[in-house]
């Protein structure tokens, strides 16, 4: 059985964790700090016992999916054996370039890696490593045990060997797939970018309040959640992390708009701070 590796117990590593179990890989999911395993497995148990309330999960299904899992911060040890690694860091390409040289250095030959970057090019980020060919870009959606995508992006060099074993690894996942080639943003990160930016401008221009504009996304675009809404699951710091980069590489058009940028100076970054758009009182 291969041994799946994930870097990062935020919201999306955590998540990547939990359905890489549930479709039968012995995973280890690892973080710097101990309290950010303890937080990550907290929050997967939670998802678990909704599953099994909801009649999503069967017991036997729960019971594997906690013999699959484990939480570490020893990555020296957990990269010897793994046969896939997935890089779930926040989406900074100096932490993604310090991760991947480290694990090029840690992991067998044929182990594959691959980022979940949003926007990042797998072509860059193969670069850090020995083996280009054997790098992918995997991008999950949030929340990842309930989105059905995973956007595979082939780097310059990713060898057909690499992007199949990904389709493969993702669909044993539960997940549905569509492989595309490398352009900055890829196919959902341009277009939900500008549709979150430019939310932010007509709330910036008074033209409604974020309940209206994102009524009207919703009901006139039969969109299942507003760009403020979905901007405040992602977190208003990554959004605008990802505006900044694609504006970088594809111009003005992805320009972030100022109170984008003042709401996460004041730290207003979503749910996981408590308040962004919308407040969250529960989440402090």
């Amino acid at each position: 059985m291969e041994k799946v590796v994930v870097i990062g117990s935020g919201v999306m590593g955590r998540g990547i964790a939990y359905v890489s179990a549930l479709g039968g890989y012995q995973t280890t999911l690892i973080d710097v700090k101990q309290e950010q395993l303890d937080g990550a497995q907290n929050e997967i148990e939670k998802i678990i016992s909704k599953g099994v309330e909801r009649g999503k999960l069967k017991t036997t299904q729960t019971e594997q999916l906690r013999e699959c899992l484990s939480y570490s911060t020893d990555l020296e040890f957990a990269a010897k054996e793994a046969g896939l690694i997935i890089e779930a860091v926040p989406e900074n390409i100096s932490i993604k370039k310090s991760v991947f040289e480290k694990i090029n250095s840690l992991a067998p030959a044929n182990c594959i890696f691959a980022s979940n970057t949003s926007t990042m090019s797998p072509t860059e980020i193969g670069s850090f490593t020995g083996r280009p060919d054997k790098v992918i870009a995997m991008h999950f959606f949030n929340p990842v045990h309930k989105m059905k995508l995973v956007e595979i992006v082939r780097g310059l060099e990713t060898s057909d060997e690499t992007a199949d074993f990904i389709r493969q690894a993702a669909e044993r996942m539960g997940k549905e797939t569509v492989v595309v080639n490398e352009f900055p943003g890829f196919v959902t990160s341009r277009i939900s970018a500008l549709v979150g930016n430019e939310a932010f401008y007509m709330l910036q221009e008074g033209v409604g309040t974020p309940e209206e504009i994102d009524k009207a996304i919703k009901l006139g675009l039969n969109y299942p959640m507003g760009p403020f809404e979905l901007g405040d699951l992602v977190g208003l710091d990554t959004r605008l992390n990802n505006l900044k980069y694609l504006h970088e590489k594809l111009g003005e058009k992805y320009r972030p708009a100022p109170l984008l940028e003042k709401y996460v100076k004041a730290g207003r970054l979503g749910k996981k701070s408590g308040k962004g758009v919308y407040d969250y009182p529960n989440n402090n």
